[in-house]
């Protein structure tokens, strides 16, 4: 009898381990020295995984279990997979992926940030949503309204950076846009920040839509802020600060403030990345120069529908050729077709309102000393202009080490407290 229990016992314990990597489990990959958080949902109809580091997440997964504790996940999006075994408290196994093998142990679990600026109630002011709509595209968004508001008291419009993106700005759970309009809201001046088209409850095109359409998102906005108050402003980080710079120079605003924006063209600021990151890469300069050079000539037969160079053409190893093959390829795409020739600098001297333009010196998205030079140099003279560059902060005006996007996810602040004094204190004038 005893023997027919161990046997019963030990059916149960192959049963509790088939079912034991349910749950969400997470690990780190090691990828030349880097880490890189993998997070795998395993429970319901639709499991999946997040790369978090990356801002991935919901990517379908496919998975099979034995009842010796091993599992097999595959994720076909990526050409990738990850074998593993139970351990009790952990998975151990092995992510594969493009014919490299990277160990990977996963925990139960998820890894908890720490977001300490997050704006947490309750709150000193009231917030309104609202909707507006340009054309067939409908936006969706929250109005803050500080105590005592009136038609005299002053507000911005929030227009956010290149992709779509929701309202507060969310990338690696922080919220850079929730956290000014917290800071604004309590110095008294109200704010609009609506969710990106295709995001949250906003719809409208996004596979042809341009710069030009986000700005004119952003001016329906305005236009829906000029029926309850006298002052309007907008507030934009990165392409939404360069939208901030051509809704200036189109006298719809009364001020601006523009978070790392880009005043030089397109072809400029994408030049200059692919450059920083060949560097930080470790990629000879000789090959940078040449690929550089190659995608330059790329971007200006884009521009002039001229032919685009084959990446044969060029001296370049065959991974970077193509690389250059296909980022030619997405040249032709309607957004970065436009983006790349785009340029504010011709529209600077008709700008007349105040603006506040700040970046940080650690930014590798847009460089911040040709952007604020060319500022200083366009923009005709305004005793109320301030054009600062912010130390140690990178794109997402966070203080960090060398300005990586790997480092954004890692670093628990979400906006320097000088450059929110900064905004603050420069819009107080305009109560």
């Amino acid at each position: 009898m005893k023997k027919i229990l161990t046997i019963v016992a030990l059916l149960f314990s192959f049963a509790f381990l088939s079912n034991a990597q349910d749950g969400t489990w997470t690990g780190k990959l090691d990828v030349q020295g880097m880490k890189l958080t993998i997070v795998f949902h395993l429970d319901g109809d639709e499991p999946c995984m997040d790369s978090p580091d990356q801002a991935a997440q919901g990517i379908p997964i496919q998975v099979e279990r034995n009842d010796m504790g091993k599992i097999i996940i595959r994720i076909p999006m990526l050409g990738a997979s990850y074998e593993g075994l139970w351990l009790g408290n952990q998975i151990v196994g092995t992510f594969t992926q493009m014919g490299q093998s990277l160990a990977l142990t996963l925990a139960p679990g998820e890894d908890k940030l720490n977001r300490p600026q997050t704006p947490q109630g309750p709150f000193p002011y009231a917030t309104e949503e609202v909707s507006f709509d340009n054309g067939d595209a409908h936006l969706e968004g929250t109005l803050v309204l500080p105590e005592g508001y009136s038609r005299k008291t002053p507000v911005l419009i929030f227009v956010t950076g290149s992709g779509q993106e929701d309202r507060d700005e969310t990338v690696f759970e922080h919220k850079p846009f929730a956290v000014i309009a917290d800071a604004l809201g309590r110095a008294g001046i109200a704010t609009l920040r609506y969710d990106d088209r295709g995001v949250g409850g906003s719809t409208g095109e996004v596979a042809n839509a341009t710069t030009e359409d986000f700005r004119d998102d952003a001016l329906a906005g305005i236009k829906l802020l000029r029926e309850r108050f006298d002052k309007v402003g907008v507030i934009g980080h990165s392409e939404g600060g360069t939208i901030a710079l051509m809704l200036a120079a189109e006298r719809q605003v009364d001020f601006i403030v523009s978070l790392a924006g880009m005043v030089v063209s397109g072809k400029e600021t994408l030049l200059w990345q692919n450059r920083i990151a060949f560097m930080d890469a470790g990629v000879p300069a000789e090959t940078t120069d040449v690929y550089c050079k190659a995608l330059g000539e790329a971007i200006d037969a884009c521009i002039t529908g001229s032919p685009i160079p084959s990446a044969s053409k060029y001296d370049l190893p065959a991974a970077l050729a193509q690389n250059l093959a296909a980022a030619s390829m997405q040249l032709q795409t309607p957004y970065l077709k436009y983006f790349i020739a785009m340029d504010t600098r011709p529209l600077l001297g008709n700008i007349t309102c105040p603006i506040l333009a700040i970046n940080g010196t650690k930014d590798i998205q847009v460089e911040h000393e040709s952007n604020l030079e060319a500022l200083r140099k366009g923009l005709p003279a305004n005793p109320r202009n301030r054009i600062e560059a912010i130390e140690g902060v990178n794109h997402l005006f966070q203080h960090c080490t060398t300005g990586a996007v790997a480092e954004y996810r890692q670093i628990e602040e979400s906006f320097a407290p000088e450059a929110l004094d900064l905004i603050v204190n420069w819009l107080s004038a305009f109560k």
